[in-house]
Order: structure tokens, then C-alpha cells, then sequence
């Protein structure tokens, strides 16, 4: 086993890390197996004329990230072969969505291979989220969350004050926060976001030249939806519709039957709201993108394939934006891009 740890003392590098990178190394290789216990902190101490402080200190290290184990009165053991890289990520969705896994897939390919990113889903469900941080919070060198809960009426919320306070016991060196970051939380940590309110409210006056022809603009906002939006899309919505004088309803849904008008102009933000609606403008034989205009919030390749003008956050540059910064060091806070794709549904 001693061979296998590798001592430089000409390095720059400290020696507690030299015998964390020559363990994860050997096991990586296959050197080292699960189970094979390792020489105790006095042996290996002795072996390389270092002090006890420095041994236990990477062999802490290594339990944290539980490459390693102890047994009392036995010794250190390894415990884990598999997954092994220099840099171990938990990410936190709040849900599953195609949009949400171009986020995901642009992260892993930007971070690289030299990682490994594990995925979990809390379903914007306050209690599984907390579970899944306390269970894994010693586990990952980095921690991606994107914040979003729901409370027992189904209304989004940013935050609680537990989220907060779980959040708050990760190191900041740790954290990096995606998507949302009305969480309140100070000092030099990564965020990448969307600023719902201004990003609907720029988006669509992008598009004012083409939105204006229309009478009536109906936004379609899922109050009560299983995974909540923010209301800030309301709001920004709201806003600019009073500061261009346009005409502007909002709903829960689309109804069945729903009453179509030439001149009306839907946003809708859910697919379900989408296919519907669309469904409906064709039995009702209107012709979309002339009789009816149709937006859709977040943009997706099926509606890219299907010709529907969209509003939407750049999913990929999000994904890329984190990997990049994680990878430079980079803190602070970056908005990633929100536009308006003109189509053939307006």
C-alpha cells in the first residue's frame, strides 16, 4: 500500500493533498480496492517523516468525500471505487423539464470530463429538499441549486427560512445558485439567474411592433400548478401591457371550448396550455399567426420544429455560464440572456 502514495517535497503542492490526490488516483486505477483498509495515520506518518497533523488531515478530507472510512480500534478502510474525480457536484433541480435538462446537459459538457455531477429532483417540495442537502451536504465539492418551492396552496415561493438556513450552512465556496436568486444571500458566491419581472417585460417589448396589431393579449398563468411560477412573470406581464395601453386578460388555463377571437393573442406558459390551445385554433379553422397569435414561455425544439414564437431564458448559456465560472474560480452574479424568437405563430 505504501507505494502507492507518492511524496514530492520539492512540490508546491501540500503534502496532506499529495496523499488525497495519490489515493483517489490509485483508486480510480483500479490500484486500490473497496474494503482494502490502508496504513493508520502512525505508519504512514513515520513512513514519510511527516506529522500526524498533516496524515489526518487528508484522511479527513477523504472521509468527507468518503473515498475512505474508519472502524474503531481497526483501522482506515476504502469505501468507494466508483466515481471517483477531482471534482464531485450535487445538482438540485426543483423539477424535470426539457428546458431544465438543456440546462443540466450544457453544464456537464461544459464542466467536463474530469467530474462527475450527480442529479436529484426535489419537485419544488420543501421537505425533500432539505432532506437531499442534509443528507449529501459533506459529500460534493460543489453544490447547483436552483430554488424553487411551493407552499401548501400551491403559490411559488422563493424561499423559506429553513431553505435559507440549510443553504446558509454550506460553505460559500461551495455554492452556486441557479435560475433564482431571490434568496437573500450575501457575500462572494456563483449566481446565474433570470430576473423574471424585466426578462417577460424586455422579451415582449421586443416584440411590440407585431404584438400590437392584435386587440386583446391573454395571458394563460397556471395558478395552481403542481411546479408553480413565479408571479413575477405576472407582474412583468402586467406591466407591460398598462404602460403600452393594451388590452390584457389572464387565466388559469386554457378552457375547453375556450372562446376564440380574431385578433386575440395568447401567452401561454405551460406545454399542456400550448397543445390545447393550438388544438382548438384548428378545429375552430383560424389561422395561427394571423386570426390568432400564439407566444409561448420557454423555448423548447419541438416548439423551435413547430414554428411557435417564443419568450425564453438561453437554457444552454445558463448551464455553460456556471460550468465556466466554476471552472475559472468566478464568483458574483451573472443574468443570462432572455428573448424574444420571432416565429411563425404571431
Amino acid at each position: 500500500m505504501i507505494k502507492f502514495i507518492k511524496i514530492d517535497e520539492d512540490s508546491r503542492v501540500p503534502k496532506y493533498q499529495q496523499i488525497v490526490d495519490s489515493i483517489i488516483f490509485n483508486v480510480a486505477n483500479g490500484n486500490l480496492k473497496i474494503d482494502q483498509k490502508i496504513p493508520s495515520i502512525n505508519i504512514l506518518s513515520e513512513e514519510f517523516y511527516m506529522s500526524r497533523d498533516t496524515v489526518e488531515k487528508a484522511y479527513n478530507i477523504l472521509k468527507e468525500r468518503k473515498v475512505i472510512s474508519s472502524i474503531k480500534g481497526k483501522g482506515y478502510y476504502i469505501t468507494r471505487t466508483k466515481l471517483i474525480s477531482k471534482v464531485n457536484i450535487l445538482f438540485l433541480f426543483n423539477k424535470l423539464s426539457s428546458y431544465k435538462m438543456a440546462t443540466y446537459n450544457a453544464f456537464v459538457n461544459g464542466i467536463g470530463a474530469n467530474s462527475h455531477t450527480d442529479l436529484h429532483i426535489y419537485h419544488c417540495d420543501e421537505t425533500l429538499f432539505l432532506n437531499l442537502l442534509d443528507k449529501y451536504k459533506n459529500d460534493y465539492d460543489y453544490y447547483v441549486i436552483m430554488p424553487h418551492f411551493k407552499t401548501d396552496s400551491l403559490k411559488h415561493i422563493s424561499y423559506t427560512d429553513e431553505v435559507v438556513k440549510a443553504i446558509k450552512s454550506l460553505p460559500k465556496e461551495k455554492l452556486v445558485i441557479m435560475d433564482n436568486i431571490k434568496l437573500g444571500m450575501d457575500g462572494e458566491i456563483l449566481e446565474v439567474y433570470q430576473d423574471f419581472e424585466n426578462d417577460i417585460y424586455q422579451a415582449l417589448s421586443e416584440g411590440i411592433d407585431k404584438i400590437a396589431k392584435y386587440k386583446k393579449l391573454i395571458l394563460i398563468y397556471p395558478e395552481n400548478a403542481i411546479y408553480p411560477y413565479p408571479r413575477r412573470i405576472l407582474i412583468g406581464f402586467k406591466k407591460f401591457c398598462i404602460e403600452n395601453s393594451l388590452n390584457f386578460e389572464i387565466h388559469n388555463h386554457v378552457y375547453a371550448d375556450m372562446i376564440l377571437k380574431k385578433g386575440d393573442l395568447f401567452i401561454t406558459i405551460e406545454e399542456s396550455d400550448l397543445v390545447n390551445l393550438v388544438k382548438q385554433i384548428r378545429d375552430d379553422e383560424l389561422v395561427l399567426g394571423k386570426d390568432i397569435g400564439v407566444i409561448s414561455y420557454n423555448d423548447t425544439p419541438l416548439k423551435e420544429l413547430l414554428g411557435i414564437t417564443v419568450i425564453s431564458t438561453d437554457f444552454k448559456v445558463m448551464g455553460e455560464t456556471a460550468a465556466r465560472m466554476i471552472l475559472n474560480g468566478e464568483k458574483g452574479k451573472i443574468k443570462v440572456p432572455f428573448n424574444f424568437i420571432d416565429r411563425n405563430s404571431i
